[in-house]
């Protein structure tokens, strides 16, 4: 990764403010083990990965995390989504396209990751709570704990070099 890269769509130049993995490899790889350790528990709960997809792409979209919105937006076709569900995913409330069970996994993705606004309402537990078992729900609080912390390196050191991740 060069300090400066160029967005060739835009021909604005894009400034890595810092290679992360280079400068803290040690909380890097704790990174990597968080990450890990999410992916596990999604996998013993039995959490759609479509769905995983979805709560990684929205929390990134509300951090406004480019790197991370262009990763899981290939993942999620790579294994599936389809374009309509994640061109509307901005405005999934407005849309007939999203299941009773990913609503409520969105709503609680949006009040986790809004965490200092929200405080995650009782309404927005509940409903989770309606929809996923206890396993689930502490599964997607482990995912949504994650992609936001990925999404708070990838924003604070703006770690987007465009076409750099490829599925």
């Amino acid at each position: 990764m060069t300090a400066t890269e160029t967005a060739a769509d835009t021909g604005r130049e894009l400034a890595v403010r810092l290679d992360f993995d280079a400068s803290a490899p040690g909380f890097s790889r704790a990174m990597a083990h968080l990450d890990q350790a999410a992916t596990k528990e999604l996998d013993r709960a039995g959490l759609d990965p479509r769905l995983r997809e979805l709560v990684r792409i929205r929390a990134s979209q509300l951090n406004g995390c480019a790197y991370c919105i262009d990763m899981h937006t290939k993942d999620a076709r790579a294994i599936g989504e389809t374009e309509q569900r994640l061109y509307a995913l901005p405005a999934w409330p407005e849309t007939p396209f999203f299941t009773g069970r990913e609503r409520a996994a969105l709503t609680f993705t949006e009040s986790v990751t809004r965490l200092a606004d929200t405080h995650v309402p009782a309404q927005a537990y509940q409903d989770v709570a309606a929809e996923f078992s206890p396993a689930e729900v502490a599964a997607l609080i482990s995912l949504i704990v994650t992609i936001n912390a990925w999404n708070a390196i990838s924003v604070s050191t703006r770690a987007w070099v465009p076409g750099s991740y490829q599925p």
